[in-house]
């Protein structure tokens, strides 16, 4: 049950029910893990099988505490792969998250002639390994969470 302005808030659009269900799951795991207590979710971005959670400043390592177990619990419920993110932190930061665990070698941003801007980011490429993660539904949660779009490349 919601109250009416949580009500109002969801058939506005403001709250999803993707943000509902991720806050019901964290509040059921509530009890094995007393960190998430102390969590704050601000919301939640869906894209192409990939769930960002938004979390506030500080709170990404107790999420990903207890050996990664909350964040697995949370991926086999929705049944997707999960990205946590910081609410409030520079574009750095944001795309160091994003993009974990490779780590970033430059970000530079380009100027089209239409006057719209693109992020170029160049990863480094783990040797033998494929990309852990889908470089599209990442471009995807970057243009829904900060209206940034994404040129992602790889350095070897």
């Amino acid at each position: 049950m919601l109250c009416q302005k949580c009500l109002a808030r969801v058939k506005s659009g403001e709250i999803s029910e993707s943000d509902l269900k991720i806050a019901r799951l964290l509040l059921s795991l509530e009890d094995k893990y007393p960190s998430l207590q102390n969590v704050y979710f601000h919301k939640s971005v869906d894209a192409d099988n990939t769930l960002a959670v938004i979390v506030g400043r500080g709170d990404i390592p107790r999420l990903l505490g207890h050996g990664g177990k909350i964040i697995k619990t949370l991926g086999t419920k929705v049944r997707k792969a999960i990205r946590v993110l910081e609410y409030g932190v520079d574009d750095r930061k944001f795309l160091e998250d994003l993009f974990a665990p490779l780590s970033i070698v430059t970000i530079n941003t380009i100027w089209l002639p239409d006057g719209t801007t693109e992020t170029r980011v160049i990863l480094r490429k783990r040797r033998g390994r494929p990309s852990p993660f889908n470089v599209k539904a990442l471009k995807a949660i970057a243009q829904k969470v900060r209206n940034m779009t994404l040129r992602v490349e790889f350095a070897d």
